[in-house]
């Protein structure tokens, strides 16, 4: 689920090697300091100059960077594997922890607020951070894992009253696995829907042959839904694949339903003849039905696993059938000989 994919040319080209798991030395895989580009799936990563992660990380977080600014730089790599998923840091104004205290959760421009270039210590409780020196992640950063407690930045890390921005680590993108219970498939409500008729008249005292053309296109439509527990961790706009058959993908996006709408060519076996005086009427009925799938969902993040339920709901009107009827209509005097009316 966590892996790097590292280039020795610009743009994903060249030598390739793929990570799952902390490197010391890139060296003794013949693969230091000659990295360009890289591709990240799932945590972050920290590069390092150094082997046996040495002087200062750059971290790479979930994504494609086709080109890095510290090309042919990268001797070790390390694989970011703490719990990200809910970030706190306590920075202190004085050193010891000392002074005022703020507690941050997520991303924050000090810049703005009267804790601009002020801290001097920090711990962290959860969550990996990046405390930059500038504004809008500028300038250099420290890396500040769980539990890191700095209690004098001048003494440790030279970076006293420097903090202009922090940023905590995202986790990467959660791995969906979804089980559809189709053992527990519910049929909730079925209903015909006339969407075309089809009517000839002989009102001839002789049988006639009906000669509408038998092949037509209707349109099908299927609307499709997924609605989740009201305690899933998935935000909204996360989307992942559902497979419902051999052939049939449903792609789930959190706040967002899908409908289809698909041409069938539908071939209506209509009768050779009507008998005389006789309306012969052909209605081509689809037939919609509501259904429901309960849905299992693990979610894999953090190198952790969630169990989820949810719903999977279908409106489909892929079923077109027809249905005949005659009734007798009077015969029509001197159009004894006439052919069949079409309506």
């Amino acid at each position: 689920m966590n892996r790097i994919i590292v280039y020795d040319k610009p743009n994903f080209e060249g030598l390739s090697k793929e990570f799952t798991s902390d490197v010391p030395d890139l060296h003794e895989l013949d693969f230091g300091d000659c990295i360009s580009s890289l591709k990240v799936r799932g945590q972050p990563w920290v590069a390092y100059k150094l082997s046996k992660f040495e002087e200062d990380g750059v971290i790479f977080e979930e994504g494609d960077y086709a080109e890095i600014d510290n090309n042919n730089r990268i001797s070790s790599l390390r694989l970011v594997h703490q719990d990200l998923s809910d970030p706190q840091i306590t920075l202190y104004e004085n050193p010891n922890y000392e002074g005022q205290s703020k507690v941050v959760k997520e991303e924050t421009n000090l810049a703005y607020g009267y804790f601009n270039d002020r801290v001097s210590s920090h711990v962290v409780q959860r969550g990996v951070w990046l405390l930059y020196k500038n504004p809008n992640r500028g300038g250099w950063y420290h890396i500040a894992w769980p539990g890191e407690r700095i209690h004098d930045y001048k003494s440790e890390i030279n970076f006293d009253d420097n903090v202009s921005h922090l940023q905590p680590l995202k986790p990467g993108r959660p791995i969906i696995t979804a089980k559809l219970l189709w053992d527990q498939k519910k049929v909730e409500a079925e209903h015909d829907v006339l969407i075309d008729e089809i009517v000839g008249t002989n009102c001839t005292e002789y049988e006639q042959a009906f000669t509408t053309n038998s092949t037509r296109e209707y349109t099908a439509t299927v609307f499709q839904s997924f609605h989740f527990s009201n305690t899933t961790c998935l935000k909204l706009g996360f989307s992942f694949q559902v497979t419902l058959g051999c052939s049939n993908i449903f792609i789930v996006e959190k706040g967002k339903s899908e409908s289809t709408t698909t041409t069938e060519k539908v071939e209506v076996l209509l009768p050779a003849k009507i008998p005389p005086c006789t309306e012969l009427s052909i209605q081509v009925i689809k037939k919609e039905t509501t259904t429901s799938v309960p849905v299992e969902l693990t979610i894999c993040q953090n190198g952790k696993e969630k169990k989820e339920n949810a719903e999977y709901r279908s409106v489909s009107g892929r079923t077109i059938s027809t249905r005949y009827t005659m009734k007798p209509v009077p015969a029509a005097t001197g159009t004894s000989q006439a052919k069949p009316q079409e309506v």
